[in-house]
């Protein structure tokens, strides 16, 4: 694979790459990339993270980049995750976390076996060159930018927090340095995080990021596309165009609300009626989860084609081969909403198979009852 072929297939899929001249860059000097994505350890995985992010693994790898998965339980334990019991937080971050994603990885073609993960706490005991790169990191910024940049704990910009929630960013930041990362990868809402990484890479001591020549360097940062979920706005119809980025924001997929999600390990049943509750309005292709869906998962490959089944008075089967034949039929009403997401559901049902197997396993099974359980009962 050379370059432009890297390149491409690095920058599939995402929201943005910072920058796309520093990837170029390491790319044609033949500087290692070191990649790594982080996870707050909380609820059920759905597809945001097990098909979205784990697919830009799988090209990554293919890419020939080094893959790792940080199981940030301190970070969760700071955002309460699971009622901030930190032996659970830990418990569910080597069980029922990591195996989720070793089966999502299958789900997209991707050897699990290819990926480390790496438990925060593991990474922080008796490692005073991390706890030195946090405060290296705090040096290189400011108060009011770590109050900021909470937003990539899902808190709101001015809330009432406590004071450990500010060394979040930090720690997120340190991170990255502290593991060597030259290549940070998460979801567009964790930006701000990567920005404060990258502004204070030239600032800081404790930053061993060098290209070929021993020079310093500051990591690139990638941005995978957050899926929607699947409920209805609280305002439709949208008159306003520039509200739509804000709406597409505030209705990602999310595990807290779990009828707009579809976890990997749903039976086709559930698959099926969660898809077919689904906010679908015919022939708008504006903002429509399903089509979203359809673009970010069924179209991720060029090669990829999606089957609809139809009876005969409705037209037939029909097929389509480019995400853009499914736009365009979709806006001209050719394809009615029940139809797409009866398509939909049968392909999502189709590529979460692996992971559905993988929960069936007596051991595995029961690590996601412990965790239902205890998302009940906190």
């Amino acid at each position: 694979m050379d370059v432009k072929e890297k390149f491409n297939l690095i920058k599939r899929g995402t929201e943005e790459v910072l920058t796309d001249d520093d990837l170029k860059l390491y790319l044609e000097t033949g500087i290692p990339l070191n990649h790594y994505i982080g996870f707050e350890v909380s609820g059920k995985i759905h597809l945001g993270t097990g098909i979205i992010c784990m697919g830009k693994i799988k090209d990554f790898l293919d890419a020939g980049i080094k893959c790792s998965i940080f199981l940030a339980d301190w970070h969760s334990y700071i955002n309460d995750k699971l009622s901030g019991n930190m032996e659970k937080i830990k418990e569910v971050a080597v069980g029922y976390f990591k195996e989720g994603l070793k089966a999502s990885l299958l789900c997209v073609g991707a050897d699990p076996d290819k990926v480390n993960f790496t438990l925060g706490t593991e990474l922080y005991h008796y490692n005073d060159n991390y706890w030195e790169t946090v405060i290296d990191v705090c040096k290189n910024t400011t108060l009011n930018r770590m109050q900021r940049s909470i937003t990539i704990m899902g808190r709101k910009m001015g809330e009432n927090i406590d004071f450990a929630k500010l060394l979040y960013p930090a720690m997120q930041v340190a991170d990255i340095f502290i593991q060597n990362i030259n290549f940070a990868h998460a979801g567009y809402d964790q930006r701000k995080a990567h920005v404060i990484a990258r502004d204070v890479a030239m600032k800081m001591k404790k930053n061993n990021l060098v290209n070929t020549t021993g020079k310093k360097i500051k990591p690139i940062c990638v941005h995978h596309h957050l899926i929607l979920g699947l409920q209805k706005p609280p305002i439709w119809p949208i008159s306003d165009e520039s509200q739509l980025q804000e709406l597409w924001a505030k209705m990602k997929m999310s595990k807290s609300i779990p009828k707009s999600a579809v976890f990997i390990h749903d039976n086709p049943q559930e698959i099926k009626d969660k898809i077919n509750s689904a906010f679908c309005p015919e022939g708008n292709i504006t903002f429509n989860p399903i089509l979203d869906w359809a673009k970010s998962i069924i179209f991720r490959e060029k090669d990829s084609h999606f089957l609809i089944e139809r009876s005969a008075q409705y037209g037939g089967d029909i097929e389509f081969f480019s995400y853009q034949e499914l736009d365009d039929a979709f806006l001209d009403k050719k394809i009615h909403p029940l139809d797409l997401k009866n398509g939909i559901a049968n392909k999502i049902i189709d590529i979460l198979s692996p992971a559905r197997e993988h929960f069936e396993k007596p051991k595995i099974k029961k690590m996601r009852e412990e965790l239902e359980q205890l998302m009940i009962t906190r």
